[in-house]
C-alpha cells in the first residue's frame, strides 16, 4: 500500500430502496477497518436478480439521501452511467485501470451474499481486485463462512486485522445490522403498509413524495422516468 493513499470502502447494490441494513454493512466496515472514504455505487442492470423497480434516477437520489452528513460518503454513478449488465468484476477492474489499488479498496458485502460469490463473474480472479469485507446478517453470521465456502477459508481473518501491505483478502466482520430488506419494504409499500424504521426518515419522505413502490410495475423504472445524473460525479 502507498503510504497516504485512501482506504476505500465500495458497497455495490441495487438499492431499491436503500435501507438501513445497507448502512449498517457500510458503517460497520468503516469502524472496524478505519476506512477513509465509502462509495455508494447503484447497479444499472443487476446480473443476479429482477430488473429494478425504481429508476436509476430515483435509487441514485435515495442513496444519496440515505448518507447525508456523513462525512467522507458518496455515491458514484459509475454503473448507471454504463448502462449495462452491472459486474462487479468490471466495476473493480474500471476503478483499478483510473489509478486505485486493490489493496486499498474494500469492497464491502453482505454473509448472505457472498456465500453465493462462486456464482459471480470471474470467480476466483474478482477476489484479487480488492480486499472482500464482509459482514454478518440476520440469519447469516461470517462465523459459518469457512466451513460454507471451504476453498476460501484460507483466505479469511477476523477483523481486527492489519490490511498494510498486504495481498487482497476476505475480512470477516461480526457486527449487528437491521433484519430488512428492500423486497421487504416494496412489499409493505404495495400493502399500504408503513415502512417507518426501515430506512432512514428523509429516504421515506421521497418514497412517498414521488409514489414509490405502491403500484405493481411491469418494466424496468415504469413508475417513473429513468434517468441519471452528469456523467463521471460523486455525489454524498
Amino acid at each position: 500500500m502507498i503510504v497516504g493513499a485512501p482506504r476505500i470502502g465500495i458497497l455495490g447494490g441495487t438499492f431499491d430502496p436503500i435501507h438501513c441494513g445497507h448502512i449498517d454493512i457500510a458503517s460497520a466496515a468503516e469502524r472496524a477497518l478505519g476506512l477513509d472514504r465509502m462509495v455508494l455505487i447503484p447497479s444499472s442492470t443487476p446480473p443476479h436478480r429482477e430488473l429494478p423497480v425504481a429508476s436509476g434516477y430515483h435509487r441514485f437520489a435515495m442513496a444519496a439521501i440515505a448518507i447525508e452528513g456523513r462525512t467522507g460518503w458518496a455515491v458514484s454513478d459509475i454503473e448507471l452511467q454504463s448502462g449495462a449488465t452491472s459486474y462487479t468484476a468490471t466495476t473493480l477492474q474500471k476503478l483499478i485501470d483510473d489509478g486505485s489499488r486493490p489493496d486499498d479498496l474494500y469492497f464491502v458485502i453482505g454473509a448472505d451474499a457472498f456465500a453465493e460469490i462462486a456464482t459471480w463473474r470471474d470467480y476466483p480472479r474478482i477476489l484479487d481486485r480488492a480486499h472482500f469485507v464482509v459482514v454478518s446478517r440476520p440469519g447469516w453470521p461470517v462465523q459459518m463462512l469457512p466451513e460454507r465456502l471451504p476453498d476460501l477459508a484460507a483466505r479469511m481473518h477476523h477483523a481486527p486485522v492489519d490490511t498494510n501491505g498486504r495481498v487482497p483478502m476476505i475480512i470477516l466482520i461480526d457486527a449487528p445490522t437491521a433484519d430488512v430488506s428492500s423486497t421487504a419494504i416494496r412489499r409493505r409499500r404495495l400493502a399500504g403498509e408503513s415502512i417507518a424504521g426501515m430506512v432512514a426518515p428523509r429516504v421515506q419522505q421521497h418514497i412517498e413524495q414521488h409514489g414509490l413502490y405502491s403500484t405493481k410495475v411491469i418494466a424496468f423504472g415504469a413508475t417513473d422516468t429513468p434517468q441519471v445524473p452528469p456523467a463521471g460525479r460523486l455525489h454524498g
